[in-house]
């Protein structure tokens, strides 16, 4: 095979051509291309075996563009519109545009297409050779002319400390869930010490945009704490440059095929770990998902999914969902996000009853009364996300509310290991009764056009959920844990109220005044509208005679930790790095919170349960106060 061009200057510097760590110095003498096929390709680790036809268009660049010089610059790869991705994926746009010869990506990408990623093992040993080489190469294509400006891609690549140990992709990265919560908590934990510092983000989307445009999106977006305003503007620069977008296009194997590629380059021959965040509609998640999971899954670290809600609409979808999951990925693999199991109310239920030998002993039937969970959000919520799947029963009852019950009631786990949790969980999920009708009442709040809410509800779809559960064990036999969650009401709030059995044969009674009901002990954990842990005892009043009163001992976090609390979002990313799966639902878990909810969505479909409307800014509707005392408890106005 004859050469058109006779030579080649690799740039200033050294460039890793083996899979073992060998570098070869880069030389300003000029390297015969007849000498290529000399016995000095054995020093080159035979990176040029099977790859004449990427060679010959390299050199055809080269003659193109003349002869390299000290001032080379680089181009980085842009993505192309989609209706161009077919034949020429990676084309350069700008002056900003990283050169990659089209017959390099579309072996890759058809390479790719015709075999899974999880079954690459099993190629034969000079299949695996070539494949190695083609990331070199592919590495080594980035070179282009004088003329051409240097990368910061490129430039990201080839410094030997900055190869990463950790890839973050983003999908769906244009979306308004990831350019205001999922980017800004990246930043957060990057400037924080959290990430690593050569870690590598990528935002794929079908949008037709460049990395700067990306970042330039995602930049309005960033912001630092309080506690976070030291080279603030420095460390964002730092986050952004390790930000890139990738088009998708239509066809997910080709767009999945393309990220792999983009996330070898910048991790060349090294251990690195891959985490894919999900943001994208539930009709797009399970064919991005099966794409993901044979075009662009490392052989050389984990790979971890993260899943956004709703995780099905009942029953049989969520299980076809699990079933399409698990077909694609391991179940320790999968991470099913729900921002509001971030909170650190949540993650304080733990530390509360396990590290506090005083509420150890109180824990049970014998002294607990009742238990409140309440999560209402006032006016101006949006109700879009309640169209689907019975309303605020699929959105947060079947996720947060039966996970916060879970952690609340379960028994302690044998360490803190997330599995160890999740077990726990399991078993005390599947003590609670399937909830009856009769315990029930769901409200759909109405609103006039004045409103700027969604109107377009259906006459069955509820935005108020209260319920009475009852968890069969003998820690918490015949103790009620009401459930009160809504939408549109008059205040937002997010507690957890523990209530304590009267004093028995109290001989402060009379003391009490008219009500008695409120001489009994409470625990308040609350998250909004101030975050903090209230203790609810009983007192005399100062001065002259003998009066009690029943005031909150409170811990404020903002009077007593000077710090802005992360967001949820920051809390349950870390835990997906750290790969604590603790606050994360597993398939049976998911399961079982659908089976406890199944007979209410059963009567809701066959029309038996209506939705009591309610004032939009009201206090929900008049039925949940007779099923407080139906019960025996008493209703607390938030």
């Amino acid at each position: 095979m004859s050469f058109s061009v006779s030579t080649f200057s690799p740039p200033t510097g050294t460039l890793p051509l083996c899979s073992h760590g060998r570098r070869i110095p880069n030389r300003s003498s000029h390297i015969m291309a007849n000498s290529l096929r000399s016995t000095r390709a054995s020093n080159f680790c035979q990176i040029f075996h099977g790859l004449k036809l990427w060679i010959s268009e390299s050199l055809s660049v080269l003659q193109h563009n003349g002869t390299f010089g000290s001032s080379q610059k680089l181009k980085t790869i842009k993505n192309h519109k989609e209706d161009e991705f077919e034949k020429k994926p990676f084309e350069e746009t700008s002056s900003h545009a990283r050169q990659v010869p089209e017959s390099v990506l579309e072996s890759k990408i058809s390479s790719d297409s015709n075999s899974e990623t999880t079954k690459a093992a099993t190629h034969s040993k000079g299949s695996e050779s070539l494949q190695s080489d083609t990331s070199v190469d592919v590495e080594n294509s980035s070179w282009s002319s004088g003329s051409l400006q240097q990368s910061t891609m490129l430039n990201y690549i080839v410094q030997g400390d900055q190869v990463p140990s950790l890839c973050i992709a983003v999908i769906g990265a244009t979306g308004e869930l990831a350019t205001r919560k999922i980017f800004p908590a990246l930043f957060a934990l990057y400037y924080s010490g959290f990430l690593p510092e050569n870690v590598g983000i990528f935002g794929y989307s079908r949008k037709n945009i460049t990395d700067e445009e990306l970042r330039s999106i995602i930049s309005a977006t960033l912001t630092c704490r309080i506690d976070h305003q030291q080279n603030c503007s420095d460390k964002m620069d730092a986050f952004l440059s390790r930000t890139f977008h990738v088009n998708g296009g239509y066809d997910n194997n080709k767009g999945m095929s393309k990220l792999n590629l983009l996330m070898e380059q910048i991790e060349r021959h090294s251990k690195a770990n891959r985490i894919f965040y999900l943001s994208v509609p539930q009709d797009a998640l399970l064919d991005v998902a099966c794409s993901l999971s044979s075009k662009a899954q490392t052989k050389k670290g984990w790979n971890r999914v993260i899943i956004e809600k709703p995780f099905g609409f009942d029953m049989m979808s969520s299980h076809l969902l699990t079933k399409s999951l698990l077909s694609q990925f391991e179940e320790k693999q999968i991470y099913r996000i729900d921002h509001l199991l971030g909170k650190n109310l949540i993650e304080n239920l733990t530390v509360l009853r396990f590290a506090n030998l005083v509420f150890q002993p109180l824990w049970s039937r014998t002294f607990i009364n009742s238990v409140q969970v309440i999560l209402s959000e006032e006016l101006g919520v949006q109700t879009k996300r309640f169209l689907d799947g019975g309303g605020i029963i699929g959105d947060i009852v079947h996720s947060h509310i039966l996970q916060t019950i879970a952690l609340l009631a379960m028994e302690p786990p044998i360490s803190l290991d997330g599995e160890a949790i999740r077990n726990e969980k399991v078993k005390l999920l599947r003590s609670i009764r399937p909830l009856e009708p009769s315990d029930v009442v769901l409200g759909q709040y109405k609103s006039s056009t004045d409103d700027k809410v969604d109107l377009s509800l259906d006459n069955l779809t509820p935005t108020y959920f209260a319920g009475a559960l009852y968890i069969d064990n003998a820690r918490w036999d015949g103790v009620p844990f009401l459930i009160k969650s809504g939408l549109g009401l008059i205040k937002h709030c997010v507690e957890i109220r523990i209530q304590f059995r009267q004093v028995p044969g109290n001989i402060y009674r009379e003391h009490f005044g008219y009500n008695n009901e409120s001489a009994t002990n409470e625990i308040i954990l609350r998250d909004v509208p101030e975050e903090a842990i209230l203790v609810r005892v009983n007192n005399k009043i100062p001065g002259l005679g003998l009066r009690l009163d029943s005031p909150e001992l409170n811990l404020l976090y903002k009077d007593k930790y000077n710090v802005d609390v992360p967001d949820s979002y920051e809390h349950l990313l870390l835990d997906v790095i750290d790969g604590d799966s603790h606050l994360f639902m597993r398939s049976d878990e998911l399961a079982i919170a659908w089976n406890i909810l199944t007979p209410i969505l059963n009567e809701i479909k066959k029309n038996n349960i209506k939705p009591e409307l309610y004032e939009f800014g009201g206090r929900g509707p008049i039925g949940a106060y007779y099923l407080w005392a139906k019960h025996g408890v008493r209703w607390v106005e938030e």
